[in-house]
């Protein structure tokens, strides 16, 4: 337990550098869904670790090593208390990232259900009159796309298809839940922030990939993308799409080459270091169990 208990912290920040990095060179199906599925283990892993770590201060854990002690058995505590404390603070430090992380999901999904407010429920493609260049995906059932009559006017009819094919491929593939799942994750170890802003990325290229897909045309999905983010560059709001500058810059970059290939190897490598995790996770428990009913034999 020494060391494996420790292992899913180092692990995380592996992750975190190596995510980034197959972001830009695997297929974005694979790697988001990949991705995603590394931190989910290891923010689990990471987060039962310090459930570990704090175990050796509540229950019966300390008068039992106590008394061993002073029946002549030598017997070390599993972990010292200092580290038994952080690991505590830690644990509720989680518990409020992941309540705030949860709760602002909600508050979004209420906003923009409201926008929908009013409109049949069978109407996918809802107009909203405003000055403002947006688009969402809303998901739901059934799920929705809103889009500002600015955004619209600022895109030819064949980059509009390529917008809403955009959309469309965040409804039909469940990009929302997966990009929770991601935040989830980086709620609950910090150290993955890096993977999930990767995620974030990841599905963005994954519906411009299913845009290009649909619309034919490679070139003109790239040109939409550019005129609804000069379009959208004045609004406070970040629209669905995710256009801020450097991910616009690499988007565009990535549809005026070819699809990016699977690499299937990196993405086991990836999927590895979460899978990893859990065993050292499990691994930890196993020692901590085995080293309590040691002592109280």
């Amino acid at each position: 337990m020494r060391f494996d208990v420790y292992t899913p912290l180092v692990l995380s920040l592996l992750l975190s550098v190596i995510g980034p990095l197959i972001a830009g060179r695997v297929a974005p199906a694979l790697a988001a869904r990949v991705l995603t599925s590394a931190a989910v283990l290891t923010a689990a892993a990471t987060t039962w670790s310090l459930v570990l770590l704090a175990a050796a201060l509540l229950g019966d854990a300390p008068p039992v090593i106590r008394e061993a002690r002073e029946d002549g058995h030598p017997v070390t505590a599993p972990v010292p208390e200092a580290i038994g404390l952080a690991a505590c603070l830690a644990l509720v430090l989680i518990a409020v990232r992941v309540y705030r992380a949860v709760h602002a999901e909600r508050r979004t999904r209420r906003a923009l259900r409201r926008l929908c407010a009013g409109h049949p429920a069978d109407t996918e493609l809802i107009v909203a009159a405003s000055e403002v260049a947006q688009a969402f995906a809303i998901p739901g059932r059934p799920g929705r796309i809103l889009v500002t009559s600015a955004m619209l006017r600022a895109l030819g009819p064949a980059e509009r298809r390529a917008l809403l094919a955009h959309e469309r491929a965040h409804l039909a593939h469940r990009h929302g839940p997966l990009v929770m799942a991601a935040t989830l994750a980086a709620a609950a170890d910090p150290l993955l922030g890096p993977a999930r802003r990767a995620v974030g990325f990841l599905v963005e290229r994954w519906a411009d990939e299913q845009a290009a897909a649909t619309v034919g045309d490679r070139r003109t999905t790239a040109r939409a993308l550019a005129r609804a983010a000069l379009s959208a560059g004045g609004a406070r709001t970040t629209c669905a799409l995710h256009f801020t500058d450097r991910a616009v810059t690499r988007r565009i970059a990535a549809l005026q080459t070819g699809p990016p290939p699977r690499l299937w190897p990196a993405a086991a490598a990836v999927l590895l270091l979460g899978t990893l995790s859990a065993l050292l996770a499990a691994d930890a428990t196993g020692d901590l169990l085995r080293q309590l009913s040691g002592v109280l034999i």
